[in-house]
């Protein structure tokens, strides 16, 4: 894909109940999951805490943290923008609630690909084809 650039980032797979935890930014159209941009010179698993708490109010366990798959699709409203997204999972302590720029959470099925960014719509087909929707 020529010309086209690439975001990183880290996403945290929280599963409960057969449904994936999905959150949708201020003045986004698309749910993504939580998580982001790593800061320059941070480790994908700091950068993981730091977002998911700064997010969803969950404080993750670090030792905890497992890496699941790593997601290229394109970047949801920036075109020609790809993003890499690394998703792991993770015990985490506290009920996820919206926080920072976060406008609703949601829990998604596959059912609600539709509703999400392409990244997100990746995720969720991993998790069908595996089987996992009990978790990981």
């Amino acid at each position: 894909m020529t010309g086209e650039s690439t975001l990183t980032s880290v996403a945290w797979l929280c599963l409960r109940e057969r449904r994936l935890l999905a959150v949708r930014t201020e003045g986004r159209d698309a749910f993504y999951l939580p998580g982001g941009k790593p800061e320059p010179g941070e480790t994908l698993a700091r950068a993981l805490v730091r977002e998911v708490r700064e997010e969803v109010g969950v404080d993750l366990e670090p030792h905890g943290i497992t890496p699941v798959v790593t997601i290229t699709a394109p970047a949801h409203g920036l075109p020609g923008t790809l993003v890499e997204m690394h998703c792991f999972t993770a015990p985490g302590h506290g009920v996820p609630a919206p926080a920072a720029e976060i406008a609703e959470l949601a829990w998604f099925g596959p059912e609600d690909a539709h509703r999400c960014a392409p990244a997100v719509v990746k995720a969720l087909e991993h998790i069908s084809a595996r089987g996992a929707w009990s978790g990981f």
